[in-house]
């Protein structure tokens, strides 16, 4: 039998027919949901608490963090610029989310970004329980020790640690060493990604293709895409307690007001994947996600004494948190979809990780004791830069529409690029970008 290849909506159907399609014996709707289960909860608890962990120094600060270390605003600052310069460092190498790379074992092109925005908004996930978490653990203040803010560390630590351990058993690399698939489901997986993309291609390393990718001008402009966001999303996670605290709240309150708005950005984040896969948008639904983002920190710098309005504030930080982790999702899968090449993909997602975390570098020291409760410069620089997201993702997709212009008067698209011989990545005329 013929193969049939799926529609580009998530979830790897078109309609009700669509789930009915078998090929070799093999149901591909209900394969994809398998994968669904399998693969994305499980990536999804690693990631949730890898932001855990770097996001709760800022629920350990309420908790008299810089008190019981006597250390000041300044001082503490100096030292999230210091973790993430370290995090600009490694990540291309030795991080999680450089790991979405492996999505393309498993998933076809069109298949991806929705699972990889699944895969993000567990940071959003993790921003709420946190929040709950924080709220619960600093009640121990008193045992041990006068404050809490160190039982957050070890018990958030230890929880890492136990399902890192854990990982080695709930993880699966690929699919022809995964337990959980059949031999025919296996066969079955490789057919589909070799007439999609370049996922089951052999390829060696190799510097010409390092090159192409620190040549082109969109590799950049991905990085750029990140570098505009990463410094609302850490600053956000990082200073959320501090920023609603600063608003009259007392530690234990501010923890659990921290949670809401971080269950919006989640519901915000699965709604604008499901809508950008099923229309077959990225940048308009990025740059959207900006601007809606935008309006919050408006309301955050419009609101002239957040003491007396507290609300207003409040309500400023849905809009903040609810358009800022859907532009983040959506423009860290672009490359993903975009970039053909086994080694420039890899290089690109490396580009736009460590592009992208200069940014929140910078983050770290905008939110200054000194300023608050208005945070007028925090609040102003995350504005600029979410304007300036709207920008780049704009130039971006007019460059991508372009060029895939240009390629229509030079060849047909065709459909099933692994069965070409001669297939050369990206910069091949027969290749379509998404935008």
């Amino acid at each position: 039998m013929a193969e049939k290849t799926l529609d580009d909506t998530p979830g790897g159907g078109s309609g009700a027919s669509d789930s009915e399609i078998t090929v070799s014996g093999i149901n591909e709707r209900a394969l994809l949901r398998k994968l669904d289960l399998r693969l994305l909860p499980a990536v999804g608890i690693l990631y949730l608490l890898s932001f855990l962990d770097r996001s709760n120094v800022g629920n350990a600060r309420i908790e008299g963090l810089l008190d019981d270390v006597h250390i000041t605003g300044n001082q503490y600052l100096t030292g999230l610029t210091l973790y993430f310069v370290g995090y600009v460092l490694f990540e291309a190498e030795s991080g999680l989310f450089p790991g979405v790379f492996y999505f393309s074992m498993w998933y076809k092109r069109r298949e991806r970004q929705y699972r990889i925005s699944l895969f993000f908004s567990a940071a959003s996930l993790a921003g709420a329980f946190g929040g709950i978490l924080a709220y619960g653990i600093g009640r121990m203040r008193g045992i041990v020790w006068e404050n809490g803010w160190r039982w957050i560390f070890i018990l958030e630590g230890i929880l890492t640690v136990v399902v890192a351990t854990a990982a080695y058993g709930f993880i699966h690399n690929y699919p022809d060493t995964s337990k959980f698939l059949t031999e025919d489901e296996r066969k079955f997986i490789h057919q589909r990604l070799a007439a999609d993309s370049d996922s089951t291609h052999e390829e060696r390393f190799n510097w010409g293709a390092v090159v192409e990718a620190l040549k082109d001008p969109s590799c950049w402009l991905y990085g750029l895409g990140f570098h505009t966001m990463s410094l609302p999303l850490y600053t956000l996670s990082l200073f959320l307690p501090t920023i609603i605290s600063n608003l009259g709240y007392t530690a234990a309150t501010a923890q659990l007001l921290t949670v809401p708005p971080y269950a919006f950005a989640f519901i915000t984040t699965a709604s604008v994947a499901v809508l950008s896969e099923r229309l077959g948008q990225r940048a308009i639904f990025i740059g959207g996600s900006a601007i809606f983002a935008v309006i919050g920190y408006s309301i955050l710098l419009g609101n002239s004494d957040p003491v007396a309005r507290p609300g207003v504030s409040y309500v400023g930080v849905f809009f903040a948190a609810g358009g800022i982790y859907p532009a983040s999702a959506l423009v860290l899968s672009w490359p993903a979809i975009n970039v053909s090449g086994q080694t420039k993909r890899a290089i690109a997602n490396a580009m736009q990780i460590s592009i992208g975390n200069l940014g929140a570098v910078l983050g770290t020291q905008l939110y200054r004791s000194t300023d608050g409760p208005r945070f007028i410069v925090g609040h102003s620089v995350a504005l600029g830069y979410l304007v300036a997201n709207a920008v780049v993702v704009t130039i971006l997709a007019v460059r991508l529409k372009k060029e895939n212009e240009r390629r229509e008067g030079i060849t047909e698209e065709i459909k099933h690029v692994g069965e070409v011989a001669d297939w050369q990545g990206d910069s091949d005329p027969r290749w379509r970008f998404e935008y």
